[in-house]
């Protein structure tokens, strides 16, 4: 599907502001990594299209599945290499095994800098793990 920072963006479905607005159930595709979030390609269009009609009427929420029919989603993320379906820190584990696994490979080729760039991915995915565990702790126990 689509890469940024060397890491697979995973696709989901997410709330997104535009300017005023905040459209709930967008498909989008983010990067565990470096945050980055992206409409998904497929549907950018007719979200655009919406946000220009939302805005235009001063909304300040509306949901994307209330206008575009989103009967053919499955079909959608068939190319991300993982869907986020509500098991975060399972999507962040498997994307910590993906980068330990190319680590592997880097150190066989002895590849210094793709080692290094993989060695801060997994830094920054275990620590988001951690965190977000630590905040899963807190409202377990609240």
């Amino acid at each position: 599907m689509s890469f940024c920072c060397g890491a697979s963006m995973l696709g989901s479905f997410g709330t997104l502001r535009h300017y005023k607005t905040l459209v709930h159930n967008v498909p989008i595709v983010y990067c565990p990594v470096c945050d980055r979030m992206d409409v998904h390609p497929a549907v950018e269009g007719e979200f655009e299209i919406l946000v220009e009609y939302a805005q235009g009427d001063n909304a300040s929420e509306v949901d994307f599945s209330d206008f575009v029919n989103i009967d053919h989603m499955p079909e959608l993320f068939e190319n991300c290499s993982m869907t986020d379906q509500g098991n975060y820190d399972e999507v962040l584990k498997h994307q910590i095994d993906i980068a330990l696994d190319l680590l592997g490979v880097a150190k066989q080729i002895n590849n210094e800098d793709w080692q290094l760039e993989l060695k801060d991915r997994l830094q920054k995915l275990s620590e988001r793990l951690r965190k977000y565990n630590k905040r899963a702790e807190s409202t377990r126990s609240a």
